[in-house]
């Protein structure tokens, strides 16, 4: 592209040494007037409609304190922002904050505001939206209400006791003025950026609604009703159907240049010939294109391709502990309560399943095999490759091996006793692993019979039950007071910070294993404590430790790393490509007819 420009400006912008042209009077006027022409059609325009595509629905949850998939997000990062946002270095920048300074000693991080900033409905944002999104977040009632997002509040002063309801007082983040808004840390804090960087919601939207009703508010569901300071208004849908944005006139930053964005829900086995056809303009996150059908969209000559390193990864989990009936239905994450799952209790059984998966034949390797004809590879650390914190040497890495899982489930007692070629538990009794898995992403949807077969060949037998839609599956994933054993989900990463907390923590509401490690508590803590904290080798290094721990202890098995397959019609313009995602500064986006 720098290349065509340049020849462009060589071109067009001045006459070679030694060329003369001689041109009649007529020619002269001829030509400028279709000059004038050229140069008024060229450039940003206003107005047209782009139309992107989505694979499996969205369960309904646009509010971003409550919502949990990748699909809610596709409508979220279009309306709501945060106080700061990331460049293509992955550095902090302004975003509703324009400027910010820390105390000496890192427990204070001071936001001066934009002013002028609108919400959707006209009001004005301030600082006093700020408190309360971070307030509403450490509220009692949040997690209960189905809250997912703690690692956000939890380093904040005073959060246990707000909390736990021993003060109604919340002191974490606290509004002086309007436009100037201070977060406050229990410790000095390494990260505060980070902390500070979740989209903010509107106080005079929800502040007479109790958290725990939040979720079934029109507010956090219903086109019209969603409130953002966004660049796009959440302004109709047809529910599993399509999701229409419209320009938000009085953004921020200017009016966008698109009328609307409609995103529609479409089977990824038609999501190419629909490109093709110019039906649909644009396929991103979550998944983008299928790698088998990399090179067929590669000669359709009206689309440009993105291929890049994903900020996530599939696994394939394992059901450590499940909850109880009645802390599901009070919504409690309570780790004293939950109930082992024998079956897997044994991170030896674990490992030797691991060595029966054939991660590198779900990859390929570029010539046509395997599910993502080698655009990814295996992974064994679950932090982003891209992230400084990531050490892929300080993981184990589970080969191919299915004589050495077969060995170690034979050490284990793990053997066929009855001669159906399937292994019985150490008492004799039968041992069937239940393998769940979603709809809606379909090399997931290919992989899991695979996985089932990989494991049959080392003597697991495998219950594959029928796949759910994304809208059932993940709420039974959260209560998991289920016969779940294995499962499968994939995660999009922060690309903020490398704390794998969100994710891995022990209450951590993401956390479906229910993986409850007090050494891999130790060490995420370890990791975000100042002094030593400040030093990011520091940091690397005990992140490696905290790898290591993990691939050992193996609450998940990890599959792969796809590289992310973005494509997109040539007539869009100004989209900006960064490391995690291809939606920013959509004001910007324009279409050429």
């Amino acid at each position: 592209m720098v290349g065509m420009i340049l020849a462009a400006c060589n071109s067009d912008g001045e006459t070679e040494k030694g060329e003369t042209t001689e041109t009649k009077p007529e020619d002269v006027t001829e030509t400028d007037t279709a000059e004038e022409d050229a140069t008024e059609e060229a450039g940003p325009k206003k107005g047209g409609t782009i139309v992107g595509a989505m694979y499996s629905a969205p369960t309904g949850m646009f509010n971003p304190i409550f919502y949990e998939e990748a699909y809610e997000s596709n409508i979220l990062d279009f309306t709501h922002e945060g106080l700061v946002t990331q460049n293509e270095k992955l550095e902090f920048i302004a975003s509703l904050a324009e400027k910010w300074e820390s105390n000496d000693d890192q427990t204070e991080i001071t936001f001066f505001l934009r002013e002028g900033v609108k919400w959707h409905d006209g009001e004005d944002f301030t600082a006093e939206d700020v408190v309360y999104t971070y307030q509403a977040m450490s509220d009692p009632d949040y997690e209960m209400a189905g809250g997912v997002r703690v690692n956000y509040v939890a380093p904040l002063l005073g959060y246990e006791a707000y909390q736990s309801g021993e003060t109604d007082e919340f002191v974490g983040v606290v509004a002086d003025g309007d436009y100037k808004v201070t977060f406050k840390f229990t410790e000095p804090n390494v990260s505060p950026l980070y902390y500070a960087s979740f989209p903010i919601i509107p106080k005079h939207i929800f502040k007479d609604i109790p958290v725990k009703d939040i979720t079934e508010a029109a507010e956090s569901k219903e086109p019209g009703k969603v409130v953002g300071t966004g660049p796009f208004k959440f302004a109709d849908m047809i529910e599993r159907e399509q999701y229409i944005l419209e320009r938000n006139e009085d953004y921020w930053k200017g009016a966008p240049l698109l009328d609307s964005i409609v995103w529609k829900v479409i089977a990824q086995s038609v999501m190419i010939g629909l490109l093709e056809k110019g039906e649909i303009d644009f396929v991103a996150s979550p998944g983008g294109i299928a790698p088998a059908d990399h090179d067929i969209v590669a000669d359709f000559g009206n689309i440009n391709i993105v291929e890049q390193a994903d900020f996530g990864y599939q696994l394939m989990g394992f059901k450590l502990n499940h909850r109880t009936t009645a802390d599901v239905e009070s919504g409690a994450v309570t780790p004293d309560n939950w109930i082992p799952n024998k079956k897997l209790s044994d991170p030896k059984v674990r490992q030797a399943i691991a060595h029966a998966v054939n991660r590198q034949g779900l990859v390929g390797t570029g010539h046509g095999e395997g599910l993502l004809h080698g655009r990814g590879q295996p992974i064994n650390s679950p932090i982003a490759q891209q992230m400084w914190a990531y050490d892929e040497s300080a993981a184990t890495n589970y080969e191919y091996d299915v004589d050495k899982a077969g060995q170690i489930l034979d050490e284990l007692g793990y053997v066929d006793v009855t001669g159906d070629g399937f292994r019985e538990d150490p008492e004799g009794n039968e041992w069937i692993l239940n393998l769940d898995y979603p709809t809606g992403n379909e090399l997931r949807e290919r992989s899991a019979p695979i996985l089932q077969s990989d494991l049959e060949k080392a003597g697991i037998k495998v219950n594959l039950r029928q796949p759910a839609e994304m809208s059932v599956y993940v709420p039974a994933l959260t209560n998991d007071n289920t016969d779940f054993d294995l499962y499968l989900i994939g995660w999009s990463l922060s690309s903020t910070d490398p704390d794998p907390a969100g994710l891995w923590a022990t209450r951590a509401g993401y956390n479906f294993s229910r993986w409850n490690n007090p050494k891999s508590e130790e060490l995420m803590q370890k990791a975000v404590t100042a002094p030593e904290a400040f030093d990011q080798a520091y940091r690397k290094d005990v992140y490696a430790e905290w790898q290591k721990l993990y691939s050992e202890d193996l609450p998940a098995l990890l599959l792969y790393a796809q590289n992310s397959l973005w494509a997109y019609n040539d007539r869009i313009q100004g989209i900006k490509i960064l490391p995690a995602t291809m939606y920013q500064d959509s004001h910007e986006w324009w279409v050429e007819n």
